[in-house]
């Protein structure tokens, strides 16, 4: 049970809210690079964990996850939009099955950190990690536009993406209950909504003519087409999953 505790404490967000965000020292990334190393953690502690979290744990963690997605639409900075990426998605990671939850977890936050390489190539280029404003960019800057609506189709739990596919996979193993059914559908209409909204705002519309725009550069393609290699793999391991 205290293992199970630590793993809530480590993955939903409640530390967080309490502490980091109050921390006038912590700028966004820094909560983000913190929020995704904790996690990390939370994955590697989970291994040493046998049997299934308490349905309590479970309900705490979608509390939070609820409370993440309100504070998930009223940002349009895209460190914040990471890391509450991260806690609305804590409850699948202590409901699923333990593989399947740690599979889905670590392809989240690759995902996120192709999240985290745009955001900082807009702080570097437009001087924030904030999107708002910054619109059309599949016309203005054509990379970031394409990597940034795979990361956000993947983030909506779109198929063949594996986050959707380790999704289905659990959904095909699992013996649902009536919490599962509820924290199903509230993450994934959460995780739907929260990434879609992001697309009309940046990547779709017209062009900003008061910004100049700047697309990736061949070192920042590199690190974007490693993350979708790997997003790639993982997609094969969720498809394969899903038809065990």
């Amino acid at each position: 049970m205290l293992m199970s505790i630590i793993l809530l404490i480590l993955a939903a967000g409640v530390p967080y809210y309490l502490i980091l965000e109050k921390n006038k020292k912590l700028n966004s990334e820094k909560i983000f690079l913190i929020s995704s190393f904790l996690v990390l953690c939370a994955i590697v502690i989970s291994s040493f964990v046998t049997g299934t979290y308490s349905s309590l744990l479970v309900i705490i963690s979608l509390l939070s996850a609820i409370f993440s997605i309100y504070k998930a639409t009223k940002t349009t900075n895209f460190y914040k939009f990471g890391y509450y990426l991260l806690f609305i998605n804590a409850p699948f990671f202590m409901l699923f099955i333990r593989e399947q939850g740690v599979l889905y977890t670590l392809s989240l936050l690759i995902t996120l950190g192709g999240v985290y390489s745009i955001a900082k190539h807009y702080d570097k280029y437009y001087g924030s990690a904030n999107y708002h404003g910054i619109s059309g960019t599949t016309l203005a800057t054509p990379y970031v536009g394409a990597f940034l609506t795979v990361y956000l189709i993947t983030l909506a739990l779109y198929p063949p993406f594996p986050n959707a596919l380790f999704l289905l996979s659990s959904m095909i193993k699992e013996e649902p209950t009536l919490l599962w059914y509820i924290v199903v559908v509230i993450v994934f209409l959460g995780n739907f909504m929260v990434a879609m909204r992001v697309m009309p705002r940046t990547v779709f519309g017209t062009p900003n003519t008061n910004l100049h725009y700047v697309d990736l550069t061949s070192k920042e393609k590199i690190i974007h087409f490693i993350i979708i290699i790997l997003l790639l793999i993982l997609s094969i391991i969720g498809f394969k999953g899903a038809i065990a």
